[in-house]
């Protein structure tokens, strides 16, 4: 009771400092911001946050497009994220925003209420005709454009909400669950399903939009399907910007570390494909798809749907802990790389404040962008300062500039989202590698690729993590199980069939279990222990008992025959005192087990069961059983069982 007081009043203990400490640690930009030198850190900052803003522009839109959202929600994402990520974080690095896998799952719960909610599957604002509902700031009925905003401005209220009470509940060990080959799969397996969906902007096609098990062979069906359809002036575009994009992209990435900054190729792409589209008209010419009227300034804040949390609480589940271990496994990279500290739990609750504030602005999900993080990080940016300037930049365009892009093509964006997912793709060279180093981490990574791909990227990222798991237990109920030998004159035991020229001590046998000892592998144990030693004692002590039974059935057989036969005991004591050699019991060449406990980490009861069982079924046949180098929690568990 007394350390529970005492704990408790160091906790709440609460003063003037504690408080401004509390501040610091939430909003941590307190800390750095009077510290910040103007004149070695603010150039930096404002080149790194121009650049990263002239390639948001793009992304934003196209995104949008990924997210089944309308052009200007895009750039409400990237823009209000990036202020309070500031305020926030202590990655100095990351650079947060709409990104591709999330805006992936993302359109595929707004496509998945669209339907249910009986809105057709295009592309314009058709008014569902009775079954409108009020747009939260009461300006009238609500569209499908409306309806799909609605639904990611709630789904984005949970993650953001998930996100913050991981964070508050120092949860942020979840994050080491999603090992890299999973995480790397998962970003591939979904990179593939976002290049199948935008495919149909680049031909030009109207197609459905699949959703659930198969929806990606689905897709590629209708796209043979309806491929006679193909409009030839997005096409044609699509493989102009392709051809431009790509090239000139591969030369950023190979003359990075020679160029200040790289060539923002997709803004000029963007720039140039709206202004032919413009002078040629390609909308009515050649029925190209457009992004259309994009408005300027903000609206007004709007609640989320409180009546789609229930519908949404799973969807938003995945998204939410996608995006945190996006953005704490960068921060921690950068972090290390430059020599600071980062906190996984801070970061966690500053990219939930990202999704749960902008939720009320119109905005959908987002998470740090590795694209964008790797270019702020590669033009020299010092501190946060920067997201501050990538706001700026996106305030431009939502305040002037948007309305501009009206004649962009679809295609084009479809383009830009396909060429920045080229890092997903690469991760295919690097599978041959991956095979030598662990053939399980690439079994993970195929599985969970194959998985996200052919299945739904929320199952296929829960069979990623339980296939992980279940190659954990599967490593540690088979582990390695050695005999042991001596090194000459040392006293240094190795193994002995990897180590030549080891000696083995008389009549002992040093066995080691490279696992710890618990329920999953206990057969295994024994069975691998039996092996390795030669000595079944189970076995032996049944032979022991099948000879001792047939030397007394002989014996009982000599006592009837002598005594009715001549009278006399004698003759039969002496018959038993030397049985024949068959009925001898089998001699071993041990007198002595040594368990090297060395690699176990822990023992569980059943364990132990089996550590005091073998102890009893050795001692049965002459061999006793040692324990070496055993931890204190395993010598602890010992003493009390």
């Amino acid at each position: 009771k007394d350390l529970i007081l005492k704990k408790a009043r160091e906790v709440c203990t609460c003063n003037r400092q504690t408080i401004i400490a509390a501040f610091c640690q939430l909003f941590p930009v307190l800390d750095w911001l009077p510290h910040y030198n103007v004149k070695m850190q603010l150039l930096g900052d404002v080149i790194s946050g121009l650049l990263v803003g002239i390639v948001a522009i793009p992304q934003s839109i196209s995104y949008s497009l990924l997210a089944n959202q309308d052009p200007i929600y895009g750039i409400y994402t990237n823009f209000f994220c990036n202020i309070i990520y500031v305020v926030m974080a202590t990655s100095r690095h990351n650079s947060v925003g709409s990104f591709g896998v999330l805006c992936l799952m993302i359109g595929q719960s707004v496509n998945r209420h669209l339907q249910l909610a009986g809105y057709s599957d295009d592309n314009t604002g058709s008014l569902l005709m009775g079954n409108s509902t009020s747009f939260g700031n009461g300006t009238g009925a609500c569209d499908r454009s409306c309806y799909a905003i609605t639904v990611a401005l709630s789904l984005s209220f949970l993650v953001g909400l998930y996100q913050i009470l991981l964070g508050v509940l120092q949860l942020g060990f979840v994050a080491v669950y999603l090992s890299e080959p999973l995480l790397s799969g998962f970003v591939t397996g979904s990179s593939l399903t976002i290049i199948t969906s935008q495919m149909k902007y680049l031909l030009g096609l109207k197609i459905p939009r699949h959703e659930g098990v198969g929806s990606f062979i689905l897709t590629w069906v209708d796209l043979f399907r309806y491929i006679q359809n193909t409009n030839i002036c997005d096409l044609v575009t699509s493989l102009v910007a392709l051809a431009v994009i790509v090239p000139v992209k591969e030369i950023n990435d190979r003359y990075k570390e020679k160029m200040k900054a790289p060539f923002p190729i997709e803004l000029l792409v963007v720039i140039v494909a709206t202004v032919v589209s413009y002078y040629f008209n390609f909308e009515k010419q050649y029925k190209s798809a457009v992004c259309g009227n994009i408005p300027t300034g903000f609206r007004k804040p709007t609640l989320p749907d409180i009546n789609l949390f229930s519908s949404l609480a799973v969807d938003a589940l995945p998204i939410a802990v996608i995006g945190f271990a996006m953005t704490v496994s960068l921060a921690e990279i950068f972090g290390k790389k430059h020599g600071y500290a980062v906190r996984a739990n801070q970061e966690m609750i500053a990219i939930g404040m990202c999704n749960l504030i902008p939720s009320f602005f119109y905005c959908f999900a987002s998470s740090a962008a590795l694209t964008k993080t790797l270019l702020k990080e590669s033009t020299g940016t010092q501190t946060q300062v920067s997201g501050l300037v990538t706001s700026l930049v996106l305030l431009l365009v939502l305040l002037w500039i948007a309305p501009l892009f009206y004649s962009l093509q679809t295609s084009i964006l479809g383009v830009v989202t396909i060429v920045n997912l080229r890092g997903g793709l690469r991760k295919f060279h690097d599978t041959p590698r991956m095979w030598q180093l662990s053939k399980l981490d690439t079994v993970v990574w195929w599985t969970t690729m194959l998985s996200s791909t052919l299945i739904t990227t929320e199952i296929g990222l829960l069979v990623g993590v339980c296939f992980a798991l279940l190659c954990i237990i599967f490593r540690t109920q088979r582990p390695r199980a050695t005999l042991l030998g001596k090194v000459s004159n040392t006293e240094i035991y190795e193994d002995q069939s990897t180590y030549k020229q080891l000696s083995s001590i008389a009549n002992i046998k040093i066995f080691r279990f490279e696992s710890s000892l618990y329920y999953a592998n206990k057969d295994y144990f024994k069975a691998v222990l039996y092996q390795k030693t030669g000595v079944n004692p189970i076995l032996l002590a049944a032979k022991h008992q099948r000879v001792e039974a047939q030397a007394n059935a002989e014996t009982g057989n000599s006592k009837r025959f002598f005594g009715t036969g001549f009278g006399c005991l004698k003759p039969a004591k002496k018959r038993t005192e030397k049985p024949p050699a068959d009925a001898c019991p089998p001699s071993i060449d041990m007198h002595t087990l040594i368990l090297d406990c060395g690699a176990m980490q822990f023992i569980d009861t059943v364990g132990l069961s089996v550590l005091k069982e073998i102890h009893h079924d050795y001692k049965e046949i002459g061999v006793q059983l040692l324990l070496a180098n055993c931890n204190p929690s395993i010598r602890h568990r010992l003493r009390e069982g």
